[in-house]
């Protein structure tokens, strides 16, 4: 058993995961940089300059879900942060991003290409938390960070004044999902010492949209990792990026 806090980051072999799980590593903590191929987490581990293991997890496969949980028992004794930042935005990661734009959107998106989706943003974030609960209930002060995206809000999309409206489609809908889930566990664990929350890192240069994104990846970490950390007085059930609070 580990005496300092143990965080998981899921999806952190590359991009923003990679980045959250070097920042976490920096400030002391032993990071599980949670990957579906476990050779990629221990390239990515190589990066990091800290304490930091590769876990192998595939947020849409159950048995690999709880084969990560007993491993974190077993192995570490602890879990401290989970950090829920694996996502997808299509099914084909090949796809070029101007046309996934347009294949996304629900009145072009197959029901399959729908579900794969939703399966990693949406159901794999349900699956994972439910599987590390039992640890975080345990630690002195548990903290569940979603990855959430202001292109998923729903106030901002319903302004006609919004041109990014017109790209509305499965992920941003998929994220909208994942906010709600977020809040449902944030509700329902509000009287325990877990907060949970949600963080928008912006546009970000990353694999997700073909590293079309304007922001780097350490400006993309920097909310997430701020809500990783936050103390006994911060929030729980927020959605929020840099800037401060985002609209549902």
């Amino acid at each position: 058993m580990v005496d300092k806090r143990v965080a998981l980051v899921t999806g952190a072999n590359k991009g923003i995961g990679l980045q959250i799980a070097k920042e976490l590593a920096a400030k002391g903590l032993t990071v599980l940089v949670g990957a579906r191929d476990l050779a990629k987490g221990d390239a990515a581990v190589s990066e990091i300059d800290g304490n930091a293991h590769a876990i192998q997890i595939d947020v849409t496969d159950q048995g690999s879900i709880q084969a990560a949980a007993t491993r974190i028992r077993e192995e570490f004794g602890r879990l401290d942060i989970l950090m829920n930042n694996a996502g997808i935005s299509r099914a084909d990661p090949t796809q070029p991003f101007e046309e996934a734009v347009k294949t996304n959107l629900l009145t072009d998106a197959s029901i399959d290409e729908v579900r794969t989706v939703f399966e990693t943003n949406v159901f794999g974030v349900i699956a994972v938390t439910q599987a590390m609960l039992p640890l975080l209930r345990e630690a002195p002060a548990g903290r569940i960070v979603v990855t959430g995206s202001s292109g998923g809000s729903l106030t901002l999309n319903s302004n006609p004044a919004n041109e990014h409206r017109r790209m509305y489609g499965n992920y941003s809908v998929s994220k909208a999902a994942a906010h709600a889930v977020m809040l449902s566990f944030a509700l329902t664990l509000e009287d325990t010492n877990i907060k949970v929350n949600a963080a928008c890192p912006g546009f970000t240069d990353t694999a997700l949209n073909n590293h079309n994104g304007t922001r780097s990846v350490e400006e993309g970490a920097r909310e997430p990792v701020r809500l990783a950390l936050i103390g006994e007085d911060g929030p729980t059930g927020t959605f929020s990026d840099e800037d401060g609070t985002v609209p549902w």
